[in-house]
């Protein structure tokens, strides 16, 4: 396939932006990178139709697929993940505490409802407004706000819980 130079330009410049709000929304990095390699190629063959605005025609298409891929999920027998066992890792450095308050939030994002989590991911994470994201994801205006309000007290309850875990020591746990 026969790929334009602009496209290329485009993929070196949002690849990473794309494949960061593509992991916010599956939660998983190989979910994350299949479903951003689909949209850059679904974007590259409808590139003359995309080409006025690539990064809002490629996350319209991440969006979609997203919302696919929670409706395959829905339709199969749920799998459980093994917990992994926070307690047996042992900082190493000081990095630690940030890929550990990383991964607090990633679990409480990743316990939101698919709307709630959509609606945060382009508000917070992709820092769009409430317009653009309401127009994105075919939303009323009232509906991004109240989705928003509700996963924001959901995303604090779920926090909250977890700093008053940490606050326990954990020789009586």
């Amino acid at each position: 396939m026969r790929v334009d130079p602009s496209f290329e330009v485009f993929v070196e410049g949002s690849s990473t932006a794309l494949l960061r709000t593509a992991y916010l929304l599956t939660g998983d990095r190989g979910h994350a990178e299949d479903l951003l390699q689909t949209a850059l190629l679904r974007t590259a063959r409808h590139w003359p139709r995309a080409r006025d605005s690539p990064q809002a025609y490629a996350r319209t298409v991440l969006l979609n697929l997203s919302r696919d891929r929670v409706r395959a999920l829905f339709r199969r027998p749920r799998e459980a993940p093994m917990p992994p066992d926070v307690d047996t890792l042992h900082a190493v450095d000081a990095g630690y505490e940030q890929v550990s308050e990383r991964r607090v939030v990633l679990r409480a994002l990743a316990e939101l409802p698919i709307r709630q989590r959509q609606v945060i991911v382009l508000r917070f994470f992709e820092d769009m407004s409430v317009e653009q994201t309401a127009g994105l994801l075919g939303f009323s205006s009232g509906t991004v706000k109240s989705h928003t309000s509700r996963a924001l007290a959901r995303l604090r309850e779920l926090l909250a819980d977890h700093d008053s875990l940490q606050e326990v020591p954990r020789a009586h746990r």
